[in-house]
């Protein structure tokens, strides 16, 4: 067992702890001693809850759903905005052009190439964002890997419990 941590440093991890400022690993790091001596001090202080994180990932799990729907509004307005811009396209097109007698309204049955042209490069552009927007939420599936990868990992550790009469704080949690 190691020697007993001094009462000097002990008193700075607390006040550390108190404060609510720092993590658990930042507190650790700052004063040379593993998170864990950390949490121990915390427990024995009476302030087990001191590095609870659950309403930080509450507000973060709200956080990503309200973006998740903002980026469905936005979404939804690239489209209405790709199709403006190929009805725009497809419309008369009416300019002034310089007469004998002033300006004169010239309507042509479609607007001039140069014109169709730069409405298409904006309507590619809509949809592309669009196209990036729809790919985002999707994500890569990493996630999910992650989570089934981690709940089997949790399933082999409790078996090997049940079957070898090992519980948790034996030192051996990996």
């Amino acid at each position: 067992m190691p020697p007993r941590l001094d009462d000097t440093v002990r008193a700075a991890i607390l006040v550390d702890i108190r404060a609510g400022k720092l993590s658990r690993n930042a507190i650790a790091r700052a004063h040379g001693v593993s998170s864990s001596t950390v949490t121990v001090i915390a427990r024995e202080a009476g302030r087990a809850d001191a590095f609870d994180r659950s309403k930080t990932k509450t507000a973060t799990r709200a956080r990503v759903v309200d973006l998740a729907a903002q980026r469905a509004e936005l979404k939804s307005a690239l489209l209405t905005d790709a199709e403006r811009l190929r009805r725009r396209a497809w419309e008369p097109y009416s300019y002034y052009e310089r007469g004998p007698d002033g300006p004169e309204l010239v309507t042509l049955t479609l607007p001039p190439l140069r014109e169709t042209r730069e409405a298409y490069t904006a309507l590619g552009i809509a949809l592309d964002k669009h196209l990036k927007l729809d790919v985002h939420d999707q994500g890569d599936g990493a996630e999910d890997a992650r989570s089934m990868l981690a709940d089997i990992m949790a399933g082999l550790i409790r078996r090997h419990r049940e079957r070898h009469g090992r519980g948790e704080g034996d030192g051996d949690d990996r």
